[in-house]
């Protein structure tokens, strides 16, 4: 993201309101992140990565793997950071050309239409369960094999069950333990990413601008 003087001083807040907290730094960098998109300090303790999950991602992002995303508003979140840093393509799944399906909403049938053209990219689940099922469903199935996911869609109905098949599956993923969530909080997740594996593989002569 773009800092200003404000943003240094609203992150000053979180790390006091904070304090203690068992987060590596890397973690704790995309926890204040969502705090400060959310201004919603119980995400501390609502995060849950998986092992090695930011190593995954950060590598992915390094290496210009696709990004795949439920909705346009996480899109549109993540557009700024990922356009100054890897440039890494991406694409909405309500905006995937599909064959209209009965069984299936237009962002899960989008989703998996681009998952099995980009079966190792990372993938933003911010808003849409069903788009999450659908991924869990093409996990399982051996089908696709996600870089990273990043799944943070309000649950009401059967998200947890896809939660914890995701759990279960060795794919590196970042998941809210909680019905909490939204596509503000998917791209908070990612930006906070973006900006850790900029750190980390940019500035050495593999980064793009």
């Amino acid at each position: 993201m773009e800092w200003h003087v404000t943003d240094a001083q609203s992150l000053a807040i979180i790390d006091s309101e904070i304090g203690d907290h068992v987060f590596s730094p890397a973690e704790y960098e995309i926890v204040r992140r969502v705090v400060y998109a959310t201004a919603d300090f119980e995400y501390k303790s609502l995060i849950r990565f998986s092992e090695r999950a930011l190593q995954a991602g950060a590598a992915a992002l390094a290496a210009r793997t696709t990004i795949v995303v439920d909705v346009p508003m996480v899109q549109v979140g993540i557009a700024y950071d990922i356009q100054n840093t890897f440039a890494n393509p991406v694409y909405c799944s309500m905006e995937a050309l599909t064959r209209p399906q009965k069984e299936k909403t237009r962002t899960a049938w989008g989703i998996e239409t681009l998952a099995k053209r980009y079966p190792e990219g990372i993938f933003v689940v911010g808003q849409a369960q069903t788009a999450l099922t659908t991924l869990v469903d093409l996990i399982e199935a051996e089908e696709i094999r996600p870089a990273l996911i990043i799944a943070t869609p309000v649950g009401f109905v059967n998200v947890d069950a896809a939660k914890a098949c995701l759990q279960d599956s060795l794919v590196p993923h970042i998941t809210i333990d909680s019905r909490k969530g939204n596509a503000v909080v998917a791209a908070a997740i990612l930006d906070g990413l973006v900006d850790l594996a900029w750190q980390a593989y940019g500035q050495d002569g593999h980064g793009g601008n």
